[in-house]
């Protein structure tokens, strides 16, 4: 079962293998609690000590010059764990890529690494819903009506935050104007999957007919006695 607080997070690296000498460049992560959007991130870049392939500069549009005067990893890692605290649930896209980069720099710096039960990949949720079909995140954000425009790179926070919203539609469907900038009340009800999934609404205000509301005043009157809602001395009256 899922924990209330998750972290949807996306990484950019020069590559493709921590193992062959990759790095990360960039860190952005989206904090919810039982799946509503807090405000809440986290947002680094990283230099890499090492040059930023053409190719993957393509991508991201990180470069090597614009990277070097940020902070290697070991300087912010204990920021990240912070962030992501002992009880934040891990969620990304084609999590065992970014996972594989996370562990590596946290055990390079003898860290503790994250397990894979503290983890959930959108992307396996995305082929189980929708098999056989292409499930990219750019691909998810169109199924599902989410505007992507603003991604003309691919951005570790702009990427968490959209991916934050994907999440919740391939978890059965968030509220079509989530501001991810504020949190959103929701109501918490629970199935038996264990997720949370019913979004509050406010309320909406209709018209009551005078016959209506007589009949209401009426039930209320035979079928409940001494309601809470009435001061104390309204009940000494109505005694």
């Amino acid at each position: 079962m899922l924990g209330n607080r998750e972290i949807v997070f996306d990484t950019e690296t020069t590559g493709l293998d921590p193992l062959t000498g990759d790095r990360l460049v960039e860190i952005g992560a989206v904090e919810l609690i039982n799946h509503v959007p807090t405000g809440k991130t986290y947002h680094q870049y990283i230099n890499p000590e090492r040059e930023v392939p053409e190719e993957v500069v393509k991508v991201h549009g990180l470069t090597t010059e614009y990277l070097k005067d940020f902070p290697v990893f070991a300087d912010v890692a204990q920021d990240w764990i912070d962030f992501v605290g002992e009880d934040g649930v891990l969620v990304a896209h084609n999590a065992p890529f970014d996972m594989k980069f996370i562990n590596y720099e946290l055990k390079r710096l003898g860290y503790e690494e994250y397990q894979w039960d503290r983890v959930v990949d959108t992307l396996e949720i995305a082929r189980s819903k929708f098999p056989g079909q292409r499930n990219n995140l750019d691909v998810l954000c169109k199924r599902f009506g989410i505007d992507n425009s603003a991604r003309t790179f691919h951005g570790a926070l702009l990427d968490a935050q959209l991916l934050a919203e994907v999440y919740l539609e391939l978890l059965g469907g968030a509220e079509p104007t989530m501001d991810l900038s504020a949190t959103k009340k929701q109501t918490q009800v629970q199935n038996n999957t264990g997720v949370i999934q019913r979004i509050f609404r406010e309320s909406r205000h209709f018209a009551l007919s005078q016959e209506e509301i007589e009949k209401h005043r009426e039930f209320l009157s035979k079928n409940i006695k001494s309601p809470l809602w009435l001061s104390d001395e309204v009940k000494a009256e109505e005694a």
